[in-house]
């Protein structure tokens, strides 16, 4: 935000962030600015002649008004030197006396919405829209007790009757005595299995029938929990309308929206910030880190965080952001009382197999290369037998784990290293079933043009019976009749490990599945110190292969998982491209991406529209040029080609932008978006956490002023308070007096964490 030095120019700074969230100051109708307030309550027009001005009790510095000539808000206006939550019994008056049910306090860089008759003001990202203001105020006067709308016993889900199990009944009468006590953040933790999506769509349900919300955000950082929230929301909630929003498509005001956390990061500035009532975030351990929180702490609404992980390597701070007490979300369900109760199915452990891993070694857990891994750990004999002895084991295994699987042995997923890696196990497994011409074992990867018709056909259809991948499959892949999980590749993640694992827990009736088997080549439960007894869930990890020393245990950065930190490929100078997985040099990749967008842009319509739309300022303007779903399938098919192998996943190893869209990286290439540089991401991170804090207001404003420091350095010390340029302006002693000295380290190891500690740098 700017900023801005005296009352005058916070003006400035305060007008055209009300014309970004949709307000004509030129329409006196709905703007109003310095207002006199009079009593009994009456508002004088903002004319010449106003006769009784001298009798006016005070004067609003601007007043926002609804297209029925209701006042809706008054703005309190502010210097940049003050803060503006002081201007609080400024303000409150003169709402009061003309009826006005909202303020906001701003000096131009903070703004504080205040609900005043029911909650204390709090700092948002943006102005509310005329219509945010309607909504919330028909929302108010229409809701409904949510005990006065009962918790069903069934529900309808892909034609068939489902029972809505006790767990989940818990899960919405946990969040209904939270939301009616006034809590707005919430963390539900479900195993993965245990239908998340399923119990967060009925609740929507309530939310909708009780009259407390209208539209939602679901935000998921995978295509695959995309498509698969989409079609749970739309089976559901089948009279409420839900779209997917991709990076580059036309916006659509439909109730609910599923977006990409990558998708939203490039486009929540479209969007005020009360134009959600309800964000649901899935895998929310995810997402309050670095560049990831923007997108989420943007939108002022009742946030709900969905996550699978287990409390033990859930970070303290995604905790503190959903309202929660350390280590205890707003309702969990242990693994085990899952099993125990039948809703999830066990597994075993292959056993006898070959232990790829040697005794004793030793690879430096935080940096390495997974293509010099490969090398050095598998070769064409060590594949060819760990295919062997997975089919050879799968085939006798089979009946047992599915008395109704009709056709030997049951679907299975390969988890390989790399994308050549993937490729040589896949050659190998075709080998054996040569009568299946090729389609016995598929690779499924980002470079795959038809990855998602592949991905349709291994689940409904016989074959392809096995799925080998990286990284694509691991996480977000909902397969009920996988009974094989191959682990062919190391796994150092404990998220990672238990999601992976989570793959081949969901029951299936029409299998009469009874478990899974994992065949573990490279010792990652003896690592974890997993087994069918005594199931992995945080506790008691850490036993190294060969009996060396046990790791340390990770830092809570390393205890992330964003699908990219088990992999280290934003530490390499290479992007694996094509189904053999060759080696390109990061910058070739780019200079040769660029080069073929701006030779193609000149003749292609569907790139010259994604021109012309970064080009346009106003919202409107580039939601008419937005793509359709058809056009971006097109181009993401057509760039997705062989030699090329042009797509997202590859294009953000290179360019080391986790965040970015097909969209971001074509317009870069034609020049009309410059990617966000390491400060303009960490500003914008620093911001979206202080949103998600309940600083005070002096607090808040110490933090803004120490930020800078972290910018410079990558993160900030407390000798840094003690040095020009912070000593000169007291930030020691002023830390000390706002927070204490425990206080005051915890929330620089904290803002440090949360901000500064990104990957994407």
């Amino acid at each position: 935000m700017l900023m801005a030095n005296s009352e005058q120019d916070a003006r400035i700074v305060i007008d055209e962030l009300l014309r970004t969230a949709g307000w004509d100051l030129k329409d006196h109708q709905i703007v109003r600015t310095q207002v006199p307030v009079f009593e009994p309550g009456v508002v004088a027009e903002p004319t010449a002649s106003y006769g009784s001005k001298n009798h006016a009790t005070g004067f609003a510095d601007y007043v926002l008004y609804g297209n029925n000539n209701r006042p809706l808000a008054v703005v309190e206006a502010k210097k940049d030197a003050l803060q503006p939550y002081i201007a609080k019994q400024q303000a409150l008056p003169y709402a009061q006396k003309i009826n006005a049910p909202f303020i906001f306090l701003t000096n131009g860089e903070l703004i504080y919405f205040w609900d005043y008759l029911n909650d204390d003001a709090r700092v948002v990202n943006s102005f509310y829209s005329q219509r945010d203001l309607e909504r919330i105020l028909h929302l108010r006067e229409e809701k409904k007790p949510l005990a006065s709308v009962p918790i069903p016993d069934y529900y309808l889900r892909q034609g068939e009757r489902r029972e809505v199990r006790p767990y989940q009944k818990e899960t919405m009468q946990a969040l209904d005595q939270a939301l009616e006590l006034g809590k707005r953040r919430f963390l539900i933790q479900l195993p993965t299995g245990t239908g998340k999506t399923d119990v967060i769509a009925l609740y929507l349900k309530r939310l909708f029938e009780a009259g407390r919300a209208e539209r939602i955000l679901f935000l998921v950082d995978r295509e695959q929990l995309a498509k698969q929230a989409k079609e749970a929301l739309q089976d559901i909630l089948t009279t409420h309308g839900t779209y997917w929003l991709k990076a580059g498509a036309e916006r659509q005001e439909q109730q609910i929206t599923v977006c990409l956390l990558q998708a939203m990061i490039s486009r929540y500035q479209e969007y005020s910030s009360g134009y959600f009532d309800v964000v649901i975030t899935d895998e929310s351990h995810r997402s309050i880190y670095g560049l990831w929180q923007t997108a989420l702490t943007h939108f002022d609404a009742v946030q709900i965080g969905l996550t699978a992980t287990p409390s033990e390597f859930i970070e303290r701070n995604t905790f503190r952001f959903y309202q929660c007490e350390d280590g205890k979300a707003d309702f969990s369900l242990p693994i085990k009382d899952a099993f125990k109760a039948g809703h999830l199915v066990r597994y075993k452990f292959a056993e006898g197999i070959t232990k790829i891993i040697a005794e004793g070694a030793d690879i430096n857990e935080e940096e390495y290369d997974p293509a010099e891994f490969e090398r050095r750990w598998t070769n064409e004999d060590t594949n060819k037998k760990m295919m062997q002895e997975f089919d050879k084991l799968a085939w006798e295994n089979y009946k047992e784990l599915a008395p109704k699987q009709a056709v030997g042995p049951g679907k299975a997923i390969v988890f390989a290293i790399t994308k050549h890696h993937a490729a040589r196990l896949a050659e190998y497994l075709n080998a054996l079933h040569k009568d299946q011409k090729g389609h016995y074992a598929e690779v499924i990867t980002s470079d795959v043009s038809d990855a998602d018709d592949m991905i349709r056909k291994f689940k409904n259809e016989t074959y392809p019976m096995v799925a080998v991948s990286v990284g694509m499959l691991d996480t977000g892949f909902d397969c009920p009749e996988v009974l094989h999980l191959v682990m062919c590749r190391r796994v150092r993640s404990p998220i990672l490990y238990q999601q992976m694992r989570g793959r081949g827990t969901r029951n299936c009736k029409k299998l009469d599945k009874r478990g899974f088997v994992i065949y573990d080549f490279f010792e990652n439960r003896k690592y974890f110190n997993d087994s069918e007894a005594d199931v992995f869930t945080g506790s008691g990890w850490g036993v190294s292969t060969g009996g060396t020393t046990p790791p340390r245990p990770p830092t809570p950065r390393e205890l992330i998982e964003l699908g990219l930190a088990d992999e280290w490929l934003y530490a390499v100078n290479y992007v694996e491209v094509g189904p053999d997985g060759e080696q390109v040099d990061k910058r070739a990749y780019i200079s040769n991406w660029e080069g073929t967008i701006k030779a193609q842009a000149k003749d292609d319509p569907i790139l010259e529209k994604i021109r012309k739309q970064a080009e346009l300022t106003d919202e409107q303007e580039r939601d008419s040029l937005g793509l359709s779903e058809e056009e971006e399938q097109q181009l993401a098919t057509r760039l997705n080609q062989p030699k090329m192998y042009f797509n997202e996943n590859n294009l953000r190893q290179a360019y080391k932008k986790p965040s970015g869209t097909l969209v971001d990286f074509i317009q870069h290439a034609l020049g009309s978006l410059k990617l966000k540089s390491r400060e303009e991401e960490l500003t914008e991170n620093f911001y979206a956490w202080l949103v998600s804090k309940s600083f005070n207001p002096e607090q808040a404003q110490y933090l803004s002023l120490i930020k800078n420091r972290g910018i410079v350095k990558g993160k900030v010390e407390v000798e840094d308070l003690f040095k020009p340029p912070l000593s000169i302006l007291n930030a020691a002693g002023l830390g000390l007096e706002l927070f204490g000295e425990i206080g005051l380290k915890e929330v620089i190891n904290e803002m440090n964490e949360s901000v500064f500690a990104g990957k994407a740098a």
